[in-house]
């Protein structure tokens, strides 16, 4: 495999990774502040992919549809929390499962009643259209490049929020010992709607930022939610490290494994086989990552304190 088109595939892969890293972090910080499985977390994906696509298909501005993709998923998870998930808080995680699932079959029929069936496209914006020649011999869309240096932003904001600023203080205290937060005279249940609209919002940013790249349809969010859970395990239930390198590692993992093993496999094996074979296990390696991993370390690479 030459080495330009290794390091082409390293970087999807990077960029895969970013979007996992959205969508897990907003998912691990939601679970490891309120103990809560959000499985309609892959829904506030979608509802920034479709706010997003309609925003800029009627302005012209792929910004100004972000911006809406970004205010619109939070002002919906806020409103979901407020409305239904703050009355799971104190119930076992099986009616935590069944009642965010059955908002996954709320909102998929919801968006096809508002915008209808059909698959939207959205088109990047103009000034990121283009490749930027990273090395000789190896251009690389600028697009791509704009997502990897989105989701190291987010990174470093998270980790900035949760560790140096008062607001992520009140928010690891109120994980922890929320009846003393709360006699403290903080509004905790307005800190958990805020920290489940910031995970909204990251979930609505990494659906609005992959629409480009794929067609915003309904649905798209169950996917990528199998994957986000694969992510969060690996990586460490309740952290925002451990949701970065295990999504970085998946990402890499998985688009690797798909250009890799049918090269593989194709050097002892008929064109037809090799395909067959590596395309079955490549669809596996990321789970064969996690076992290992957990083998390894059963909490996870990096688990949140506490665990």
């Amino acid at each position: 495999m030459p080495a330009l088109l290794f390091v082409e595939q390293v970087l999807n892969g990077l960029q895969f990774g970013v979007m996992l890293f959205l969508m897990a972090a907003g998912l691990t910080l939601v679970f490891g502040i309120m103990r809560l499985i959000n499985l309609a977390h892959g829904s506030f994906y979608m509802v920034g992919a479709y706010l997003c696509a309609l925003a800029a298909g009627a302005s012209g501005s792929f910004l100004l549809g972000l911006l809406a993709g970004l205010a619109g998923a939070a002002l919906v998870g806020a409103a979901v929390e407020f409305l239904v998930i703050r009355r799971l808080y104190d119930r076992d995680h099986l009616d935590q499962v069944l009642a965010t699932f059955g908002l996954i079959l709320f909102f998929n029929e919801l968006v096809k009643i508002l915008f209808g069936p059909r698959p939207l496209l959205l088109d990047p914006p103009a000034l990121l259209s283009g490749a930027v020649e990273l090395l000789p011999g190896l251009p690389y869309p600028a697009y791509r490049l704009a997502i990897i240096g989105v989701g190291i932003a987010v990174a470093l904001g998270l980790y900035l929020l949760i560790r140096h600023s008062r607001l992520g203080m009140i928010i690891r205290a109120g994980a922890t010992h929320r009846e003393i937060v709360a006699a403290l005279g903080v509004n905790i249940r307005l800190v958990y709607t805020l920290v489940f609209g910031l995970g909204a919002l990251l979930a609505g940013l990494a659906g609005a930022m992959i629409g480009p790249l794929l067609s915003v349809q309904i649905g798209m969010g169950e996917e990528i939610l199998i994957l986000t859970f694969v992510v969060i395990v690996i990586g460490g239930i309740g952290s925002i490290k451990g949701a970065l390198v295990g999504a970085l590692l998946v990402g890499v993992t998985d688009t690797l494994a798909r250009v890799l093993l049918p090269l593989a496999f194709g050097a002892f094996l008929e064109p037809s086989a090799a395909a067959g074979v590596a395309a079955s296990l490549a669809s596996m390696m990321i789970y064969i990552v996690m076992a290992l991993v957990l083998v390894w370390r059963p909490h996870g690479l990096f688990p949140a304190e506490g665990a």
